[in-house]
């Protein structure tokens, strides 16, 4: 962790970390779309027990990272929720060719 000597310099960290996690975010999202064609139901894309065992290990990482396991609960469910919308689209797509 860079230590930084001006408000400036921190907040120049910052807008680096936002870039590189909103492209992070796009990258895992490409691979779910992938993940759609493996599939063979909604239910499957559903995926709702490998839903909680995401929800689980990033919890976890959390906790030992010392970040609120509840902030990071929040934001993968509000992303698991939008990616999985993404998901069941690619995967009607699929099927539909």
């Amino acid at each position: 962790m860079k230590k930084c000597t001006t408000l400036k310099e921190a907040r120049d960290e910052i807008d680096k970390l936002d870039h590189d996690i909103v492209t992070l975010i796009a990258k895992r999202n490409e691979y779910i779309k992938q993940i759609a064609h493996f599939k063979n139901s909604i239910e499957e894309v559903k995926g709702e027990e490998r839903i909680k065992d995401v929800i689980s290990r990033v919890r976890s990482q959390a906790i030992s990272l010392g970040l609120s396991p509840n902030l990071i609960n929040d934001l993968y469910v509000r992303m698991i929720d939008a990616m999985v919308e993404s998901e069941i689209e690619e995967f009607n797509n699929a099927k539909s060719l």
